[in-house]
């Protein structure tokens, strides 16, 4: 569709037309690509929660594969952004019962699993691709025709495979065990779901009167002071701790104390898990509710008292604590000991307190039957395909993080106590598996495993996983693990791990504080080529963005520039020359100082960006393009060109512009496609995103 640009470039009147004209085209979809293409380049993206709305990490993730993807696709590569959304299971779970309860006045128990599974359904069917649509408005080249999903009837095939494959193995086993338990969700959590918060509290100082040691000619000490922040636990105290290193009570360990309130007898021993410098340097022992007090107790076989049940409730075992919280529990036992004269002090204490990264409920540490990944191994596994360069992170120093969790990794506890999610495939077996067990699957599961189907083949390892670094272990680690178990490869070269978006005065973005902004809302104003751009125009290497909208404005005035040069050239190509080719077929004898400077500052700009968008670096690419296009083309090129309007300066600043369309279209598609579509060349492509990239 050759003809002049209008005056002014009007983003919502373009855009959806320039996405319909590339969804006819096809090329989204590798299959459809045109010519020869015998490299596959692929990228699966960290499939969204279907409860989820696009935000700006999600705008700046996608710009940064969409820019990849383009590229490559460009270059010849037969070329797979493959998109999904991941059933969220505690999340979806806790959004669809909440709008349960607002609207009909009832909660899942009412309805009963089933049905409550079926009113789930129903809320993914109506609302959960809306963030894929949302990416559209973005731009984004995925192959919408593979869209996957992880409950999605081959998605359960692969899960299960997978499942048996640990269990046949021996590394899936069921036991006991503390685990991070959320009273709101009834449901065990990992170390990695849970949100921590610095609070004030207290540390109290508690003393447990220590029973007569017949051997010690003279006993000095009548009580054993610990400190604790949590003294509601003490009821379910089954011993106190020392270090084997404290000198101060050597002579203690292998007697007993009266635990207070309680009246029972409970042993002193010694445990290198005891932190000398902590209080008193004696610790209480609660093997129930609190993971190392589980594991000393563990080693020194001690019973388990529970306390705390499921529901947040104090047990009968707690006495007079009874059917109260915790925190209520927290008074009666503070009033008791008071009375006694058993509380030494108190002191004002900073610690960290972990929340359910869903509901926000205090998470309850309790021993509970869950079903247990082995770890060993497969950590094994990770660590060597990352310490060998199979896998490179990007920035490297990621790798220290990945490295840390792995070397003291526990076995992973995969069940969770929830209705909506991957049924554990064990008969009478009622829970379902933790979200993160089937998104470990997903570059591999997505192509078609455990079938040996084609785009397996083609596909698999992807080339590059672009993430967040709040999910290195929860998810790059698994996906690496379960690549190397199940394909014998890893899944991804790169694992490219992007910038966090803060607010402009480095605040955490968040819909529910009232600091996120709305990508769609910068799309609907500016456009989402400005969006696009002003983005990756602050990916600059720092691990944090102090987001400002004033850098969407400056992508909607290069944008503007770009229209109104891209108008200048067309205006000077006259009817009769409409059909020339965008090669430079001039001999360099001809060339001014200013037709050698500009094909030569193109040349550059082309190898930069080539060079940053192979190192990851979006922002150096963009400053290099903006810097060529506005500056060395704009300001100096086409003014010169002025001077001199003949046919070789014409000819030049169409294979300049058709040129720096090519290399722009990546970071602001839109509005170069448009142009494209419009430029007087006889070898024009269908689309300017299958267009040879420049050499």
């Amino acid at each position: 569709m050759n003809g002049e640009l209008p005056k002014a470039y009007e983003h919502k009147k373009t855009e959806d037309k320039i996405y319909q004209l590339w969804l006819r085209a096809g090329f989204f979809n590798p299959d459809k690509l045109p010519g020869t293409r015998k490299k596959s380049y692929a990228i699966v993206i960290p499939p969204p929660n279907v409860t989820g709305e696009l935000h700006m990490g999600h705008a700046l993730n996608a710009t940064c594969q969409d820019i990849l993807i383009r590229k490559k696709r460009m270059e010849g590569f037969r070329t797979l952004w493959l998109p999904g959304t991941d059933h969220a299971g505690i999340a979806t779970q806790v959004k669809v019962e909440k709008e349960l309860r607002k609207q009909e006045g009832i909660s899942r128990h009412d309805l009963g699993r089933e049905k409550f599974i079926e009113k789930i359904w129903e809320w993914k069917n109506k609302y959960g691709d809306i963030i894929l649509d949302q990416l559209k408005r973005l731009g984004a080249s995925c192959d919408w025709s593979r869209t996957r999903f992880t409950l999605d009837e081959e998605y359960v095939k692969a899960v299960e495979n997978a499942f048996l494959h640990y269990y046949e193995k021996g590394w899936i086993y069921r036991g006991e065990r503390v685990v991070n338990w959320c009273p709101r969700c009834r449901t065990s959590l990992s170390d990695l779901e849970l949100e921590y918060k610095e609070e004030k509290g207290k540390l109290w100082y508690i003393k447990y009167p220590i029973k007569k040691i017949s051997s010690l000619k003279s006993q000095i000490l009548n009580y054993i002071t610990v400190a604790t922040t949590r003294p509601e636990t003490m009821l379910g105290d089954m011993a106190v701790a020392v270090s084997p290193k404290d000198k101060r009570y050597k002579n203690f360990v292998g007697g007993t104390v009266i635990l207070p309130i309680q009246n029972r007898e409970i042993p002193i021993i010694e445990d290198s898990a005891v932190d000398v410098k902590f209080g008193t340097g004696a610790v209480k022992v609660t093997p129930a509710h609190d993971l190392t007090d589980w594991e000393i107790g563990q080693r020194h076989k001690l019973e388990s008292l529970k306390v705390i049940d499921e529901g947040g409730k104090m047990t009968k075992e707690s006495k007079i604590c009874e059917g109260s919280n915790p925190l209520q529990c927290r008074e009666i036992v503070i009033e008791e000991l008071e009375k006694k004269n058993l509380i030494e002090k108190t002191e004002d204490f900073i610690h960290s307190v972990p929340y359910c990264y869903r509901c926000h409920s205090l998470i309850e540490p309790i021993p509970s039957k869950q079903w247990f990944l082995k770890m060993d191994k497969l950590a094994k596994m990770a660590l060597k395909a990352v310490k060998s360069g199979k896998v490179k992170f990007i920035p490297k120093n990621f790798e220290k993080v990945y490295f840390d969790w792995l070397k003291n990794i526990k076995d992973w506890c995969i069940s969770r106590q929830i209705w909506w999610g991957h049924k554990i495939p064990i008969e009478g077996e009622n829970d379902v598996l933790d979200t993160w067990f089937s998104s470990a699957l997903w570059p591999f599961a997505t192509l078609g495993w455990p079938e040996k189907k084609e785009d397996l083949k083609n596909f698999y390892p992807t080339d590059v996983l672009s993430t967040a670094r709040d999910i290195i272990n929860l998810w790059v680690a698994r996906m690496i693990f379960s690549g190397m178990e199940f394909m014998g490869k890893t899944p991804f070269h790169s694992v490219f791990i992007h910038p966090t978006v803060l607010t402009k005065e480095g605040e955490r973005m968040s819909k529910s504080l009232g600091t996120g902004i709305d990508p769609l809302n910068l799309c609907e104003k500016y456009g989402a080529d400005a969006t696009r751009f002003g983005i990756a125009w602050q990916l600059m290497g720092g691990q944090d963005i102090k987001f400002t909208e004033d850098n969407i404005v400056m992508g909607r005035k290069f944008c503007n520039k770009i229209w109104n040069a891209s108008r200048y050239v067309l205006m000077q190509i006259p009817k009769s020359e409409q059909q020339i080719t965008s090669k430079l077929q001039i001999p360099k004898s001809e060339f001014t100082e200013a037709d050698k400077k500009i094909v030569k500052a193109l040349d550059k700009t082309i190898k930069s960006v080539n060079k940053s968008l192979q190192d990851f670096q979006f922002g150096q690419a963009a400053h290099n393009l903006y810097d060529f296009f506005w500056h060395d083309f704009c300001d100096i090129y086409i003014e010169k060109s002025k001077e001199q309007n003949d046919e070789k300066t014409k000819k030049i600043l169409l294979f300049v512009l058709s040129n720096s369309l090519k290399i722009l279209h990546p970071f602001i598609p839109f509005i170069t496609e448009e142009i494209y579509q419009t430029l007087p060349i006889k070898d024009k492509k269908q689309c300017l995103m299958v267009e040879s990239w420049p050499q």
